[in-house]
C-alpha cells in the first residue's frame, strides 16, 4: 500500500452572492488537512467558473476560451483520489454551478469516492445530497455513505469560521474516515487494474 496522501478535491459549489459555501469548504479542509493521510485542492467553481454552453456530444469545446476555463479545473480533479462536495439546498436540489462542473467531466469521476457536506434550514441540504447521489452513479463513482448535513447553517459557526456544534465536527471526521478507506481501497485497485466503464 502506498503511504502518499491521498489528494482530496473539495468542490465548493455555490457561486451566490454573499455565499456561506466558502467558510463551510474552509471548515471541512481544515479537517481533512488535520489528517495525515490526506491533502486538499480546493476547486471554488465562483472563482474558476465553466462553460455553460456545451460543445455537441463527442466533440472538444471549440473556443479557446472555453479550453482555457477547463484547464483550470478538469486537471486538477483527473489528479484527485477523491472529492468532498461542498454543497447548499436551492429548491430541494443543488446549485446550477454544481451540475455545470460536474457534466463537463466524466472520466475524473470514475472508481473515486465522493463525500458531502451540505448546508440550509431546515432540511440541512440532505435532499440535495440525494440527488447528488444519483448523478455520481451514473458517472461511476462511489458516494460515501456518511454526510454531513448543517442545519440553520447561518448560525453553525463563530466568527473565526469554527463549528460551534461539537456533533457537526464530530460527523465531519467519519465521513473523512469512510472517505479515506473508500480512497484508498479505489487507489490501490486502478493501479492493479485500470477502471473500465
Amino acid at each position: 500500500m502506498t503511504t502518499e496522501p491521498l489528494r482530496v478535491a473539495v468542490i465548493q459549489g455555490s457561486t451566490r452572492d454573499g455565499r456561506l459555501g466558502p467558510v463551510v469548504a474552509r471548515w471541512i479542509r481544515e479537517h481533512a488537512d488535520a489528517r495525515p493521510d490526506m491533502t486538499t485542492d480546493l476547486v471554488d467553481l465562483a472563482e474558476t467558473p465553466l462553460p455553460t454552453v456545451f460543445p455537441q456530444l463527442g466533440q472538444d469545446p471549440a473556443r479557446a476560451e472555453d479550453r482555457e476555463l477547463l484547464a483550470a479545473v478538469s486537471p486538477r480533479l483527473a489528479d484527485a483520489d477523491a472529492f468532498v462536495v461542498v454543497t447548499p439546498e436551492y429548491n430541494h436540489s443543488f446549485p446550477a454551478s454544481l451540475k455545470n462542473a460536474i457534466d463537463w467531466h466524466n472520466r475524473e469521476w470514475h472508481a473515486k469516492p465522493v463525500g458531502f457536506v451540505a448546508y440550509g434550514g431546515f432540511s440541512a441540504g440532505l435532499r440535495a445530497v440525494e440527488q447528488l447521489r444519483g448523478v455520481f452513479a451514473e458517472l461511476h463513482a462511489v458516494t460515501i455513505r456518511e454526510a454531513v448535513g448543517l442545519q440553520g447553517v447561518w448560525g453553525r459557526f463563530d466568527p473565526e469560521g469554527r463549528a460551534v456544534d461539537p456533533a457537526a465536527d464530530t460527523a465531519a471526521k467519519a465521513m473523512l474516515g469512510q472517505l479515506a478507506w473508500w480512497a484508498e481501497a479505489l487507489r490501490a485497485a486502478r493501479a492493479t487494474s485500470p477502471y473500465g466503464a
